[in-house]
């Protein structure tokens, strides 16, 4: 049985740019705090609602270095540290390493793509070259590659491969993994929208959007089904079903840092190709947040 790294809501924190798309370093040391007060149980740096591939390596490694900084060992960090080319990373896994993260979130090949014979041989060496714990990170619907469960049994022998961010959407596949897998691969929700379900297969938590907008919250759907409290999870995670819908109406993290600016938390644009919400969307956007008392009117 390996360790388990975290459990309950991780927030897949943004990085805040300034209007001229710079990274705004002191806003994001805010934004740790404004996550740690609020009860975050891991903070993830530089993933895809990070806008990791637009940050250039030093961008990159600046960020995780001072979220380790800032965190102190409060609570876990984990370092988005993939790419499709294996040897970059590996360097950029080392690099995050060096700057004392807990564990390496490493998605699957993207745009190049490979097969599942591929994925052993990438992950396999990456994970034989690295020291921190990796958690897989499978989004398809990104990238074009999914893990199959076979895979993963495969995959989950390593023994610093200990988990997986699984946002495949597919509950079905999910539940194949967690029965082939068993103790030997955490299985984090993806998707803000299937936290319960998850749960529910033996998940131990979700790495989270919605936690950049109401980290209590996302808290609370995984610590009440930890807790045993299982429809009271059920019931929240269906309260706030539209507000995680809703950060999704655009490509990810559009939403998400409209509604953090639209509530005050000024994290400013994305940057390119990344482009502002249409007004329409924004109207959506703002009619959920006004429905749970996140804005006011």
């Amino acid at each position: 049985m390996k360790p388990v790294l975290f459990t309950g809501a991780g927030v897949a924190i943004v990085t805040p740019f300034n209007e001229d798309q710079s990274v705004n370093y002191d806003r994001f040391v805010e934004l740790i705090e404004y996550q740690l007060k609020k009860g975050t149980d891991a903070i993830v740096v530089c993933g895809t609602t990070g806008e990791a591939k637009t940050l250039s390596t030093e961008e990159h490694v600046n960020l995780i270095k001072l979220c380790v900084e800032v965190v102190d060992h409060r609570v876990p960090v984990i370092a988005g540290a993939g790419s499709n080319d294996t040897h970059y990373a590996v360097k950029l896994s080392n690099e995050a390493e060096r700057c004392g993260v807990d564990a390496i979130l490493s998605v699957t090949p993207y745009y190049n793509k490979t097969s599942q014979r591929g994925l052993i041989a990438h992950y396999n060496y990456i994970a034989d070259r690295v020291s921190a714990p990796i958690i897989l990170y499978n989004v398809p619907s990104r990238t074009g590659v999914n893990i199959k469960p076979e895979t993963y049994a495969e995959l989950a022998k390593h023994p610093r491969i200990i988990a997986t961010k699984e946002a495949n959407g597919n509950i079905s596949e999910i539940a194949q993994t967690a029965a082939l897998c068993g103790d030997e691969l955490a299985i984090y929700s993806g998707n803000d929208d299937q936290a319960t379900a998850i749960m529910a297969l033996g998940g131990k938590g979700t790495i989270s959007v919605l936690s950049n907008v109401i980290p209590g919250i996302a808290h609370k759907i995984v610590k009440k089904y930890i807790d045993g409290d299982y429809i009271g999870s059920r019931d929240l995670q269906l309260e706030y079903l539209d507000l995680c819908n809703a950060l999704f109406i655009d490509v990810n993290p559009i939403p998400v840092k409209e509604a953090m600016n639209m509530m005050g938390l000024n994290v400013g644009p994305c940057r390119l190709p990344l482009i502002e919400m249409d007004d329409a969307a924004k109207a959506k956007l703002r009619a959920v947040l006004l429905k749970h008392n996140l804005i006011e009117a």
